[in-house]
């Protein structure tokens, strides 16, 4: 059972002000890293596939500095820009949202939606799919 935290319990972590009538959140860096944490305890995880990517964390797992490859991921792997997956492309759906990438296709510089999106997309904050 994977666990989302109340966006109650997540709003008592941050000071919330106004500024110019508006509602901003003052926290500091590690209050904010501690919120994200909360939050991926609800991510899926694949364990094996993450395990198989990741070597040295089979291997941190394996000398017990983390419980599991799910707790790697909430604890440091997402900081480090690893992916808790092999994340589904909408290929179709990611070509018509990315013109460039479509672009990119036609020229061939691009294999692929899919090669574009783990290479690049991912971490340039693209979506794989719609929501």
């Amino acid at each position: 059972m994977y666990f989302i935290p109340s966006f109650n319990l997540v709003r008592r972590r941050t000071t919330i002000v106004k500024v110019n009538g508006k509602s901003k959140i003052n926290i500091s860096y590690e209050d904010f890293t501690e919120i994200v944490k909360l939050l991926l305890r609800g991510a899926a995880i694949d364990e094996k596939w993450y395990i198989q990517q990741y070597p040295d964390v089979a291997d941190a797992v394996a000398a017990g500095v983390y419980k599991s490859a799910r707790h790697h991921f909430i604890e440091v792997g997402y900081f480090e820009g690893r992916r808790p997956g092999e994340l589904e492309v909408d290929e179709k759906w990611y070509l018509e949202t990315y013109p460039d990438v479509a672009e990119g296709i036609g020229k061939g510089i691009i294999q692929s939606a899919r090669q574009h999106f783990h290479e690049h997309g991912y971490e340039e904050g693209r979506l794989a799919a719609a929501l």
